[in-house]
C-alpha cells in the first residue's frame, strides 16, 4: 500500500522524520522552470528546504537524517518561487517540530513550562498542606510575590487552566473530542 502523499504543508511532524508534501501551483509551474522554496524560522534556528520538480508539481521531500538534526519548536515558515531574477510569496504558516523521542534519552523531560509549574506547586502543597504559599519566589530571572495564601490559590488555579487549555490544543490537534465542563454548586 502506497503512503497518500499530502498536498498541504504539515501543521506538525516529528524530527527524525521523512516529511514529504506536493504543491501544484498553476501560475508557477515547475515544468516552466519555477523552483518552489520555503524558509523556516523561529526565535533561535533557521533552516531552507528546496522543491524538487515532478512534472508540472513540486515536490518537497526532507529525508529522515535531515529532519533529526531539526530542533523541536515552534516554527513560522514562508513559501516562495524562484525563477531567474523573479522571486513571489507563495504562502505563510506556521508548523510544530516534535522532538524525535527514539533519540532521546531516559530523563527527557516532555512536560511545557506551565505542567513543570503546576507540578511543582502540587509538590508544595503535598508536602506543606496549608502552609505551602510563599510570600515570594524567583525561577530564571522571573519573581512572584503572593500576599496571601489565597493570591497563592488564585495562582495555582490560573496555571491550572493553562494547563488545561494546552491539554485540550493537543487533544484537538490530534482528532480528540474535548470536554468542557463546567459545574455550578449552591
Amino acid at each position: 500500500m502506497a503512503k497518500t502523499i499530502p498536498s498541504t504543508e504539515p501543521l506538525a511532524f516529528n524530527a527524525g522524520d521523512t516529511i514529504t508534501w506536493t504543491k501544484s501551483l498553476a501560475d508557477f509551474s515547475a515544468a516552466d522552470g519555477w523552483v518552489l522554496n520555503y524558509r523556516f524560522i523561529n526565535a533561535a534556528n533557521k533552516f531552507d528546504v528546496a522543491a524538487s520538480a515532478s512534472g508540472a508539481d513540486h515536490t518537497i521531500n526532507i529525508n529522515a537524517a535531515t529532519s533529526a538534526a531539526y530542533v523541536a519548536g515552534i516554527y513560522s515558515w514562508q513559501s516562495y518561487v524562484t525563477k531567474a531574477a523573479e522571486r513571489y510569496t507563495i504562502a505563510i504558516g506556521e508548523v510544530e517540530i516534535v522532538a524525535d523521542l527514539a533519540a532521546k534519552s531516559a530523563g527527557f523531560d516532555t512536560r511545557t513550562p506551565a505542567q513543570k509549574c503546576l507540578d511543582q506547586i502540587n509538590i508544595a502543597f503535598a508536602s506543606y498542606g496549608n502552609k505551602a504559599y510563599t510570600q515570594e519566589y524567583e525561577i530564571a530571572g522571573r519573581r512572584m510575590k503572593f500576599a496571601t495564601p489565597g493570591e497563592f490559590l488564585a495562582f495555582r488555579s490560573k496555571v491550572q487552566q493553562e494547563v488545561n487549555r494546552e491539554i485540550n490544543a493537543n487533544k484537538i490537534k490530534n482528532g480528540l473530542s474535548v470536554r468542557n465542563k463546567s459545574t455550578v454548586g449552591f
